[in-house]
Parts: structure tokens; C-alpha cells; sequence
């Protein structure tokens, strides 16, 4: 791979955010504290949101794009609510202070900004290829895995309390029977949604970024926070990412400009 290539790959910017957010999962943790921090979190998850939410436009056209981010965000309040309210899919659980205000004391306001880009990225990873079913299935279960890393970190932080603690880092294991019945379910509404357009035309690679540096803070969280398991967890996710974008930048490059024919099949 050449060295302009590389660059449009993982652009210096995407690695520059990347190395942030790893280090300021040090002052997350560190200085949880600190007066504003939930209100500031609106900004700082909206700016890690938006290049997947840009992309997934770019992607699926703007109706169908809007159409993806609406149906997926509605569809996390509602069962992040009934889940706080009822207890099922997750557990007994509730939101804590650091999110900052609740829609009726249950979800944070700021829930579609920190939820839709997983779903989009892990989307992303297992698009392109395979039938419908099969992609909704491994879209699902790479949410659990994505969730493997996630709560633990949250639940060190306060983000969100499960009274009743849990066998893995103080989470239960029906947490992630709830993210299996939730990733499947949301996978489903963006391929659903999104059609041919994960199909037939070249993923952009831009996909996958949220979740990238959003898995880098997580790491930072864990590594700081000294939970073992889910920093190994995160930095496989990280790779698997980083070689996915490498695919997907690869692919893209080697189609032809825009105006340019295609090259010629070889005679035979």
C-alpha cells in the first residue's frame, strides 16, 4: 500500500482523535468531578457521533439515512426505557448522575449519541456480503461484544448502577441476553433500512470511525480503571476495526474515478 494510500486509510486526523480519547479516558476516570462534566458530555459524544452519522447519510442517501438514525435512536429510548422501567431485557438497572438529565427520570437525553454510532459501526463490520439474516445476526452479536467492553467501564464510572452487582465486573449476565434481544433488533432496522445500499455499493469507511475512537476512550476507561479483561476486549475490537477500515478504504480506492471508464477485461 503506498504511502498516500495509507494516509487516506486511517487519516492523520482519525488517529489523532483516536490517541485523545484514549488519553482522556485517564482524566474520565481520574477526575470524575469535575463541575459541568454531564453537560460537556453532550458536546463530546456529539462530536464522536458525527462521522458515523455523516457517513451513514452519505451511505443510504439523506431520506434513507435520516430515515436509519430516527427509527434506531427511537428504538434505543424506548427499550432503554422499558428496561429501566421494568427491568426486562437487561436486569434491574438504573442511570446514574454523570449522564446528566433523564426523559422521565429513565434515559438520558443524550442516549442516540453514545448508542447509534455502535450500531452503525458493527453494522458496517459485518455488511457488504452474506444474506440479510446473517448479517443481522452477527451485527447483534458483535454489539455484545462491543457491550462486553462498555459496561463495565460505565459501571466503574457511575454511569449506570445495577443494585443488584453482577458476576462480570459487577454486571449480570442477563445484561447481555437484553443487548443480544437490543443489537438484534437495531442491526435489523439499519439493514432493513438501509437495503441495497449495504449491498451493492462500496461501504465508506467513515462507518467505522465512530466507534473506533469510542472504543479508544473505552480502552483508556478500562486501562485506567484497572479492568483487565475488558481493556484485552477492547484493543481486539480495535484491531478488528483497523483492518476492516483498511478493507473498506482499499476497496473504495481501487475503484475508478469518478467520469474515469473501468479498465478492460483481458482478452482470452
Amino acid at each position: 500500500m503506498s504511502k498516500s494510500t495509507a494516509a487516506r486509510s486511517l487519516p492523520r486526523l482519525l488517529i489523532i482523535s483516536c490517541v485523545f480519547l484514549f488519553v482522556s479516558g485517564y482524566f474520565v476516570v481520574r477526575f470524575p468531578d469535575v463541575e459541568g462534566a454531564s453537560y460537556a458530555s453532550y458536546g463530546f459524544n456529539l462530536l464522536i457521533a458525527l462521522p458515523a452519522f455523516i457517513a451513514l447519510v452519505r451511505q443510504l442517501g439523506a431520506a434513507r439515512g435520516a430515515a436509519a438514525l430516527a427509527a434506531v435512536s427511537v428504538f434505543g429510548y424506548l427499550i432503554e426505557g422499558f428496561g429501566v422501567a421494568t427491568g426486562f431485557p437487561y436486569g434491574s438497572f438504573y442511570y446514574g448522575d454523570p449522564l446528566g438529565p433523564t426523559i422521565l427520570g429513565l434515559v438520558p437525553y443524550l442516549l442516540p449519541l453514545s448508542y447509534v454510532p455502535l450500531v452503525i459501526g458493527a453494522v458496517a463490520v459485518v455488511s457488504g456480503s452474506g444474506t440479510t439474516l446473517r448479517r443481522i445476526v452477527l451485527g447483534g452479536l458483535l454489539l455484545v461484544v462491543i457491550d462486553g467492553v462498555l459496561d463495565p467501564g460505565a459501571v466503574s464510572l457511575g454511569f449506570w448502577i445495577w443494585p443488584d452487582g453482577g458476576p462480570y465486573y459487577g454486571v449480570p449476565l442477563s445484561n447481555y441476553g437484553g443487548w443480544l434481544i437490543s443489537g438484534l433488533i437495531a442491526s435489523a432496522l439499519v439493514t432493513w433500512i438501509g437495503g441495497r445500499r449495504l449491498t451493492d455499493v462500496p461501504l465508506r469507511p467513515g462507518l467505522l470511525d465512530s466507534l473506533l475512537v469510542s472504543m479508544f476512550l473505552w480502552l483508556g476507561v478500562c486501562v485506567f480503571s484497572g479492568l483487565v479483561f475488558p481493556a484485552v476486549l477492547a484493543a481486539a475490537l480495535i484491531v478488528l476495526l483497523v483492518r476492516r477500515r483498511l478493507q473498506l478504504a482499499r476497496t473504495r480506492d481501487a475503484l475508478p474515478a469518478p467520469g474515469e471508464p473501468a479498465e478492460a477485461a483481458p482478452h482470452v
